[in-house]
């Protein structure tokens, strides 16, 4: 029965790991946690229960545009599905209160807020099937993302005694869990925790680059993405302005999204993304929660999170629908200090100063990338994933002593008053301001690192402040401290290695013509499940034109039209007919009815 109803309204034909023993729970009228990562199928959870349940399940949503997104996918799909928000009129959310009433919606979008407000016309009129919470993280203060509004969702147990609860969330620790389900008065809901693994993304770091080289590395990366859609997160207002500009003086449409323009303008770069109007969006980390796009190919973080919770969730809008696609986080002395000050003056300080270390460690670890993500998300993961770069390329070692003993000296002669910057400053002969004006010029370390570039020096400290050689006093303008292992450095009791940094080219602007035949190679690669087929490249090119026509007639974004993945699978397997097209999966019976003749014209020009 249930894979029935998964095939008619989604198109497929298997569940995900714990989505059917997840629904079979809810279906037995139980409460329950549901951790998976972002793209793992939550929605799922809840979405074909209420189908499969009398009356209306209601879903609890934190933004607009995340229950704009929700809404409008299951109505391509055939499902009844409604909002009550503050974003159209009142006369259409007493429309939607009388379908309601009338069992005419199975599920129905609120925000927490409107919900309260709602609540005695849901209880006298309504049948209630489910409580969904989405994004349930919420409403834990010791949650990444807590939101007030959420900690009154409690009220539904007492008022709803009988209706069951769910809530889900993509990322959340063991205090965060514990918190949610007491918060939400169900300390006996039953925990699922689904794999954290998305085998689909590759992760890579690159740490020590000044402005001007990370912008060179993203023009060096977006050879790889010529024509893919993603987003590129800042951690201030006034860098993802520098960073859109940058971009779209190289020819690629970029939007911003910051809490510094107006809603209006944040609504228009979010739709011009969503609708595939604009290639890139530069925003600071407001931005991508309210949305489902799947083809996201590239998520680039230009500075260092301050978690791995956000972290994690903010990689996750990329390869939505399992296509691979690429992580690049960028890591510099500079994001440390100004997030240890955000963190210091917040009112969390020992859990965020925490949460900061173990996003630093990720950053600087020379050990598998996954392993450390998935194991601070509790799943043990113990061999190496292939698709990281550590894997990919181990760092090579070299006996680096000397150069350790180097900057450690300059630590000294400067009296222990010296920056990151400063000892770089002195290490390569430069006469800053700041040089001249401690007179460092003068000391016998001025200058004994010419021969190593100014980059190198940068990585060079940043892996003896992972080694512990040196630390940060935050409270002390930020000044470099020799620790006790650094002194057995400095003073030879104790000898040390130094990775070798990694660095890529610098791209040429005639290589950019190549981008065309490396988006090629790519195309060609198919979605596991039909890899062995050849995707029809041309075709594919011919069934994107056309979704994206269709989308634009019924003014919506393509991807709820059809995935990349379903596309890509069209033009492979090339179906004959109405039934063959809806045996692609990802493809209901709706949609099979609403579209299948039209694509089915297109694909028998390449047959």
């Amino acid at each position: 029965m249930m894979e029935n109803v998964l095939k008619q309204y989604f198109g497929y034909s298997a569940f995900r790991p714990k989505q059917r023993e997840i629904i079979q729970h809810l279906l037995d009228g139980k409460d329950a946690l549901v951790l998976m990562p972002t793209g793992g199928g939550k929605s799922m959870c809840y979405q074909l229960p209420a189908l499969m349940m009398n009356g209306v399940t209601v879903v609890v949503s934190p933004l607009l545009s995340l229950m704009k997104d929700q809404v409008e996918s299951l109505q391509a799909n055939g499902i009844a599905a409604r909002a009550i928000n503050s974003a159209v009129s009142e006369t259409e959310n007493m429309l939607v209160r009388r379908e309601c009433a009338q069992g005419m919606i199975k599920l129905l979008y609120v925000s927490p807020e409107r919900l309260l407000v709602e609540l005695p016309f849901l209880q006298e009129n309504v049948e209630i099937s489910l409580f969904a919470i989405d994004e349930a993280h919420c409403i834990s203060a010791w949650g990444h993302d807590f939101r007030p509004e959420y900690a009154q969702l409690g009220i539904l147990r007492e008022t709803f005694p009988n209706v069951p609860i769910v809530a889900l969330t993509a990322t959340a620790d063991k205090v965060t869990r514990t918190d949610i389900l007491e918060q939400l008065h169900i300390p006996n809901a039953r925990m699922f925790v689904s794999s954290f693994d998305r085998p689909n993304l590759n992760l890579d770091v690159k740490r020590g680059m000044n402005t001007k080289e990370r912008n060179q590395a993203i023009l060096q990366f977006m050879l790889r993405h010529q024509h893919d859609c993603g987003i590129i997160y800042c951690m201030s207002r006034k860098t993802t302005e520098s960073v859109a500009a940058y971009l779209r003086s190289h020819q690629f449409t970029t939007a911003v999204y910051h809490a510094g323009l107006t809603v209006e303008e944040r609504e228009k770069a979010q739709n011009d993304f969503v609708c595939d109007r604009v290639q890139i969006v530069c925003a600071t980390i407001a931005f991508g929660m309210g949305i489902n796009k799947s083809n996201v190919r590239f998520v680039i973080h230009y500075n260092l999170p301050k978690s791995i919770e956000n972290f994690y969730q903010e990689i996750g809008r990329a390869g939505r629908d399992g296509l691979r696609s690429d992580t690049l986080l960028f890591y510099n002395v500079s994001d440390i200090i100004q997030l240890n000050r955000f963190a210091l003056d917040s009112g969390q300080r020992e859990i965020n100063m925490e949460r900061l270390r173990r996003m630093q460690e990720y950053a600087e670890s020379n050990v598998c990338r996954r392993r450390i993500l998935l194991n601070y998300f509790g799943q043990p993961y113990l061999c190496e994933c292939g698709h990281c770069d550590v894997c990919q390329h181990p760092p090579q070692r070299f006996d680096g002593t000397i150069l350790i003993q180097k900057a450690l000296s300059a630590i000294v002669r400067g009296n222990s008053e010296l920056t990151l910057r400063m000892v770089v400053d002195v290490l390569c002969g430069s006469y800053s301001a700041e040089v001249r004006q401690k007179n460092l010029h003068a000391i016998k370390t001025f200058g004994v690192g010419r021969d190593v570039p100014r980059r190198d020096w940068n990585d060079y400290l940043l892996q003896m402040l992972q080694m512990g050689f040196v630390e940060i006093q935050y409270d002390r303008y930020n000044y470099l401290r020799i620790t006790d292992a650094g002194l057995d450095v400095l003073y030879g009791r104790q000898t040390a290695t130094l990775a070798i940094p990694q660095r890529e080219e610098e791209p040429h602007p005639r290589r950019r013509k190549t981008a065309k035949e490396l988006q090629r190679k790519l195309d060609l690669a198919l979605p596991e499940t039909d890899s062995a087929q050849i995707m029809d490249e041309a075709l594919f090119g011919d069934l994107r034109d056309l979704r994206k026509r269709l989308a634009q007639e019924q003014n919506l974004p393509p991807y709820i039209v059809f995935s990349d993945n379903v596309l890509r699978t069209l033009s492979a397997r090339k179906p004959c007919n109405l039934d063959e097209f809806g045996e692609t999966p990802g493809i209901g019976d709706y949609k099979c009815k609403k579209y299948g003749a039209v694509f089915l014209e297109v694909i028998r020009k390449y047959r």
